[in-house]
């Protein structure tokens, strides 16, 4: 009841925040759903229907993290002596992060069962309005408690990721230390990617459930895609962090030190948000060069929006919590007779700088990705 209450006096950012989170909530679910659909209309293709329900663990992921940043981006703003006064301290701070965005991702779910209602029809019959719709139309009958559960699993990971990072937020973070972990892990996939690369004999027996040219791809070339993904997500604090030591190296004017030193205090929190919308670029960019961009279908097409929407959504909410904290040292900087205009151009100047590093190397990913296809 307090999470409901909570939600309905939120301040406008906050209430979008989490209507975006139950949008790409809502995309996960339907991506679940129609995997659910398609190996009930191909009951003999198991192997089908199982990659497409495990493929869905990546706008899950993405989804979760957008779910982390915006249970960080909330707490912060809540006046914390009325919660205290309400018997939440810190132990009981998580389940309420959990809980508020337990009801986001539930919205996010009810939203997608009514789409696919609306689609395809009921769990055994045709949709409301006559024939189901483009990939639903396979037929095949859903078991409930299945379409029931699938729904679950967006929520309840939204739910379990907020509160693990409501509850370590307030640990001191030391400068990031990951650089060399990924690193290893892009030469890693790489390496698997080039070596056990062989193609699949014939279509359709890929690790990709998609269409050509995709069809063929090897699970080798998938798990190396897969390591340089993770890599990069690992490195980017580190890289984030060297960027604004780069920043405020040698004899720095006062614009260059505040941004250097503001954005390698920031880079373990932005690293890694940026680091994954700078992965689903290079993906993107891959599929492009690769001529398959417009070969993915109505479920790779969602999937692939519901992975950008939720990366950038990451970067946009942590960027605005981070702004948020550095209000009174903006304002006491104000006050002691720093120009604003300063001050703009300090976050400009961080802006500028990690787009510096993050779109050469959304660049450099892609072309390790199809390096490791064998392109």
């Amino acid at each position: 009841m307090l999470a409901l209450r909570l939600a309905r006096g939120s301040e406008p950012a906050t209430l979008a925040r989490r209507l975006l989170l139950a949008g790409a909530t809502a995309g996960v679910g339907f991506l679940l759903l129609g995997a659910l659909a398609g190996a009930a209309a191909h009951p003999g293709d198991g192997r089908l229907g199982a990659l497409r329900l495990l493929w869905c663990a990546v706008p899950l992921a993405f989804t979760a993290q957008l779910a982390v940043a915006v249970a960080r981006a909330d707490p912060a703003g809540l006046p914390r002596s009325g919660l205290h006064a309400a018997g939440l301290g810190r132990t009981r701070l998580p389940l309420l992060a959990a809980l508020s965005t337990a009801v986001a991702g539930l919205v996010g779910s009810v939203l997608a069962l009514l789409v696919f209602l609306q689609l395809r029809g009921d769990l055994s019959r045709l949709p409301f309005d006559g024939a189901a719709v483009g990939p639903l139309n396979g037929g095949g009958s859903l078991p409930l408690g299945a379409a029931m559960t699938l729904l679950a699993v967006a929520p309840a990971t939204a739910a379990g990721a907020s509160a693990l990072a409501v509850r370590g937020a307030g640990a001191p973070m030391p400068a990031p230390a990951g650089l060399p972990w990924g690193t290893a892990m892009i030469a890693g996939g790489l390496a698997l990617g080039t070596l056990a690369g062989e193609p699949a004999a014939e279509p359709g027996r890929g690790w990709l459930p998609l269409p050509e040219p995709l069809d063929t791809v090897p699970f080798g070339v998938v798990g190396g895609w897969l390591l340089i993904g993770v890599g990069v997500v690992l490195a980017a604090p580190a890289l984030s962090y060297l960027c604004g030591r780069a920043l405020a190296f040698g004899q720095p004017s006062a614009l260059r030190l505040l941004a250097g030193r503001g954005l390698a205090d920031e880079a373990r929190r932005l690293g890694r948000p940026v680091g994954a919308l700078t992965v689903a670029v290079a993906a993107v960019l891959a599929a492009e060069r690769l001529g398959a961009l417009g070969e993915f279908g109505f479920f790779g097409a969602l999937g692939t929006a519901v992975v950008l929407v939720a990366a950038a959504g990451s970067v946009v909410t942590v960027t605005e919590q981070l702004r948020g904290e550095r209000s009174e040292a903006l304002a006491a900087l104000a006050r002691v007779g720093t120009p604003r205009r300063t001050l703009r151009a300090a976050a400009a100047l961080r802006g500028a700088a990690l787009a510096a590093v993050f779109a050469p190397l959304s660049w450099c990913v892609a072309e390790l990705l199809l390096l490791a296809a064998g392109a």
